[in-house]
């Protein structure tokens, strides 16, 4: 058995839409999680034209997700920041305001895309905000970095129903530090910038948290826990991600680069961090803040 979830902005998505798809696909009674907003219902087979079907409600800015319908509340989150738990690339605003913006933000996409290798590309972007007051960090905190919407309640909800919540990122401690506190985070890993007499050097401490090491991540945490890969949500952008999404239990693209989208089954690309609840069948009653 299956489960689709059809998820859209507040108030757009078309009751006459979810129960058109029920009935050509053959599916039960469809259960909304939200109104106007989120709905699922289940069905005994994935349908042949599901990717064609997917196409098509991108364009009505619709999402849908098909999973097999048991064991979809998962036991433990494992997040990306960057322009997944907040919106912005923490290292393009510190290039701000080192004046290198354009230049590191051009690197940064084509890293994320996975046009470049990871290290390579990180080294390179650090060693341009060599000089920069390290004291620049606490106002970009300030003043250019945003939570994603629902990502305060996507952790709090989990963590209310027993999950772990983990911040895993290819950015810097000095940024994950304050986000994993302000969402609500268990732990965090990330990279470390280096300063000395109060500037950076250009340079990030070894070994550099990357792609191998997120996975890395989802093996430690889940074994020092004692629960299988298969309870954990995996949530990210970037080809950094791919690894610790590929084997997560559920791994959701959100607002994803394009490569990693072809890559990932899972893809939300209109809901908030909220939408990760949805696809578990969590419903907006059932959420905590």
């Amino acid at each position: 058995m299956f489960t689709a979830t059809l998820i859209a902005r507040p108030g757009a998505l078309d009751p006459a839409l979810v129960h058109a798809l029920r009935d050509a696909w053959g599916g039960g009674a469809a259960r909304w999680l939200s109104p106007d907003e989120a709905a699922e219902f289940d069905m005994p087979e994935v349908p042949s034209n599901a990717d064609a079907v997917w196409r098509d409600l991108q364009g009505q800015a619709t999402d849908l997700a098909i999973q097999p319908a048991g064991d979809r509340r998962k036991r433990m989150l494992l997040a990306d920041m960057d322009s997944t738990m907040i919106r912005q690339e923490c290292i393009d605003e510190l290039a701000e305001e080192a004046g290198v913006g354009d230049r590191v933000r051009a690197i940064t996409a084509r890293a994320m895309n996975g046009e470049l290798d990871f290290e390579g590309a990180l080294t390179e972007r650090v060693a341009l905000l060599k000089g920069l007051p390290e004291s620049v960090i606490g106002r970009v905190l300030e003043t250019r970095i945003t939570p994603m919407p629902g990502g305060r309640t996507l952790v709090a909800t989990m963590r209310a129903h027993g999950a772990h919540a983990a911040l895993v990122s290819g950015g810097f401690t000095a940024f994950t530090t304050r986000i994993a506190a302000l969402l609500g985070f268990d732990e965090h890993r990330a990279n470390t910038l280096i300063a000395r007499d109060g500037t950076l050097t250009g340079e990030v401490a070894r070994p550099i948290l990357g792609r191998a090491a997120k996975v890395a991540a989802l093996e430690d945490i889940t074994a020092r826990l004692g629960i299988p890969e298969t309870a954990v949500l995996a949530v990210g952008d970037g080809a950094n991600d791919l690894g610790m999404l590929g084997r997560a239990g559920m791994g959701v693209a959100l607002h994803a680069k394009p490569s990693v989208q072809a890559e990932v089954s899972l893809r939300v690309n209109h809901g908030d961090l909220t939408a990760l609840l949805f696809l578990q069948g969590y419903a907006r009653e059932d959420f905590s803040d």
